[in-house]
């Protein structure tokens, strides 16, 4: 149609404009002629160009979590189990024939296997060397090993009895063999080993964002959504802070925008500034987590609420426990009830009342031996707390520091995650204290990049090595433990004293008594593991697992054994009128009185004695312990083995759950694990244990973006003296 407007012509335009959609199925081109220009109208959010339309959107194409917003491909998860590379060959400067290719090993030297003939068939054909280190390989000949020929053919080769001749083949490649297989096995165990091979990788289609193209497409303030999420706490506040909006939209984002930035602010002061807002869950330490809960507990603002925490500290640098406290503090205020489970001193200090549980662990503790104000406790005599408030008792400096020679572990350009290429040298036989604010690199130095590296060529294991360039001093040592906090089993089957090995020694001890030769019981009678000894009911687990539909399964007491673990004719055999089952019983202290007279099962107790363990029961379930305690029991494990001198032990906030004089016992263990010869890298933010360190590597200066520099090296004293330090400022005090 052709219109001129006026007065009354509405109804007019109205049906032109509904016949042309019918006619276009919703597009419209309108020509000013006066002015000569076109504008172009769609009733289905479509581009005029390319016609692509986009649907209504609404906060669900938002959510990765939500079927309408999750890219289809790998179902909002933003990535997939694809087989690496770098895990089929872990180690770079090895060669083929060394067994640079997990898949193969280490190839046949005399030349008959037929892998072997096939593999240097191969490399002659397509002229590469099977003993060139693979860091020196060229990129089609590694290409070629992985991921096969194709169709093309090559000539081997081929004998058998008085007969020869030449094989044309076509070579698969490892990546494809391993796939195959894995899809073509139905051996468990196969499986898994296959799976080795397997690594999360981005999303070919969302490119690990996780949701539709066209929710990728959507901008506010020139970003998309995942461009926003990528962002750190601090880095989103700014923009949201300066987000500049005109007219409607600026009314429409006023009330969401006064939320977001809240809830932000919230994160900003428990010193979460450095995490990116799509940082993955199970990435997150337990304080961090912890942390992120009490965010949203004081953005409820409620009032008469009973908050309980468990060393909300975590992981905390000194620095962000006052942003902390006061948060902590501000909670109170509100009128709500804040009750701590806490070590920290400066927390303690921050109290209005404390409890002090004690007098020592276990069977020894359970009860209050003070409760009062700050002032009342630093005058207490039977607070082992108050002793050390008080600076009655303390955890001395040591009047004599050892120093580096000339053996260093060093890593050249380390560049994971927010690592500024930077070179770190570790010396090799002292006790190294890796320090920092939350988020500065520490984990992405230590457990990204040096323990898989060394652990790589030391253990033969095949773990994921973060980005650096080289790193040179594997030459010092023999093996590398990483101490962590992860359980020492998963199932009530597995307890400190099978863990430790004492058990081994108490079950020989069982066997040698007159009652077990009459019997003719053996070793293998008391272990709960085996049966013939074990209640068969629950196969000596003393629980059973009840498999709660929709709901976590639970374990009951076996009501066989009543949790004995043992049948009856096991029981019967006693050793100072206690059965095995009771000794499983016992916590480490009573066991050492108990079992004095034998050195092999006190050489073990011992063990854990030193490391702060002297209260945990022989048998106690693993699954009941927490993740200071496990470590603990492995550091007892490492102590109780013949030393070579030459280990390097890695240690991950070893004081997590530690009492001052708890943290006095580690500190003597890891000293005497150092003067064995032994290197010792630990990542803390006590400063009890920064003080006692032989050397410090302070990363920083801020967490995330910001961090990954070195602020500052040396002994303890160098550091206090360094002011760009926050770990020297703090550090100086002590």
């Amino acid at each position: 149609d052709r219109i001129v407007l006026k007065e009354g012509i509405r109804s007019r335009l109205s049906d032109s404009i509904e016949t042309a959609i019918k006619i276009t199925n919703g597009t419209v081109k309108v020509h000013f002629v006066k002015e000569n220009k076109f504008q172009t109208l769609s009733q289905s959010n479509s581009c005029p160009v390319c016609g692509i339309s986009f649907p209504e959107l609404t906060p669900q194409h938002f959510s990765f979590n939500s079927p309408i917003g999750m890219c289809k491909t790998c179902n909002g998860l933003g990535t997939k189990m694809e087989i690496d590379p770098d895990l089929v060959v872990p180690n770079k400067k090895l060669s083929i024939s060394q067994g640079a290719v997990t898949l193969w090993g280490a190839l046949g030297t005399k030349g008959d296997l037929w892998q072997t003939k096939k593999i240097k068939a191969l490399a002659k054909r397509y002229d590469f060397s099977i003993d060139t280190p693979w860091e020196k390989l060229s990129e089609k000949a590694k290409k070629i090993i992985l991921y096969g020929t194709g169709p093309k053919k090559y000539k081997i080769r081929w004998e058998s009895g008085d007969k020869s001749g030449y094989l044309l083949m076509s070579y698969e490649g490892v990546i494809p063999t391993i796939q195959r297989r894995l899809n073509e096995t139905t051996s468990e165990m196969m499986k898994q080993y296959y799976m080795r091979f397997l690594s999360e990788k981005p999303c070919p289609v969302c490119n690990g964002k996780k949701l539709r193209i066209e929710s990728l497409n959507v901008k506010v303030g020139g970003k998309t959504i995942d461009q926003v999420t990528s962002m750190s706490i601090k880095q989103a506040y700014e923009f949201f802070d300066n987000l500049q909006l005109e007219g409607n939209k600026k009314v429409i984002a006023s009330e969401i925008l006064k939320e977001i930035k809240a809830r932000l602010s919230f994160l900003l002061s428990v010193g979460l500034h450095y995490l990116t807002l799509d940082r993955r869950a199970p990435t997150l330490s337990g304080g961090e987590s912890q942390r992120i809960r009490l965010a949203s507990q004081i953005g409820s603002s409620l009032v008469g609420v009973m908050y309980i925490l468990d060393e909300p500290t975590i992981g905390l640098h000194q620095r962000d426990n006052k942003r902390l406290i006061d948060m902590l503090i501000n909670l109170k205020n509100l009128g709500n009830t804040v009750i701590i489970v806490e070590h920290d001193e400066e927390v303690i200090r921050s109290a209005d009342e404390i409890l002090d549980f004690g007098p020592a662990a276990g069977l020894n503790g359970g009860e209050v031996v003070f409760q009062g104000s700050v002032k009342e406790i630093l005058k207490s005599n039977k607070s082992l707390t108050g002793k050390y408030l008080s600076g009655r008792l303390k955890i001395e400096v040591p009047k004599k520091r050892l120093k580096p020679d000339k053996r260093f572990l060093t890593v050249k350009k380390a560049a994971q995650n927010n690592l500024k290429n930077i070179d770190v040298k570790i010396p090799v036989g002292l006790f190294t204290c890796i320090t920092g604010v939350s988020g500065s690199g520490k984990s992405s130095l230590v457990n990204q990049i040096i323990y898989p590296a060394v652990s790589n060529l030391l253990n033969r294991s095949h773990l994921i090595e973060g980005k650096y360039h080289e790193i040179t001093g594997f030459e010092y040592f023999d093996k590398v433990i990483n101490i962590d906090q992860q359980p020492i089993g998963r199932t009530p089957r597995s307890n400190p004293a099978t863990y430790i090995k004492v058990f081994d020694h108490i079950r020989n001890l069982y066997a040698e008594l007159p009652a077990s030769k009459i019997r003719g019981y053996k070793p293998g009678r008391f272990s709960f593991n085996v049966k013939g000894g074990r209640c068969e009911a629950c196969q000596g687990a003393g629980v059973k697992l009840v498999q709660m539909h929709f709901l976590p399964d639970i374990y009951v007491t076996c009501e066989e054994c009543n949790g004995k673990r043992y049948n009856k004719e096991t029981l019967a055999v006693k050793y100072k009128g206690k059965n095995i089952s009771e000794v499983l019983e016992m916590e480490v202290s009573e066991a050492m009185d108990f079992f004095a007279n034998f050195p092999a099962i006190m050489k073990k107790l011992n063990t854990l004695n030193d490391v702060g363990m002297d209260y945990i029961k022989l048998g106690q379930p693993s699954t009941t312990l927490s993740g200071g305690e496990a470590q603990r029991i492995k550091l007892a494990r490492e102590l109780s083995k013949t030393s070579t001198g030459r280990t390097l032990y890695i240690l991950d906030e070893p004081t997590t759950g530690l009492h001052f004089d708890d943290v006095k016992k580690l500190l003597s263990v890891l000293k005497r694990l150092v003067a064995m010869g032994n290197t010792i890298i630990v990542i803390e933010h006590n400063l009890d244990v920064i003080k006692t360190a032989d050397y410090i590597i302070d990363l920083g200066p801020e967490g995330g973006d910001e961090g990954g520099y070195i602020v500052a090296k040396g002994t303890p004293e160098q550091v206090a003296k360094n002011k760009n330090s926050y770990t020297g400022k703090y550090l100086k005090k002590v």
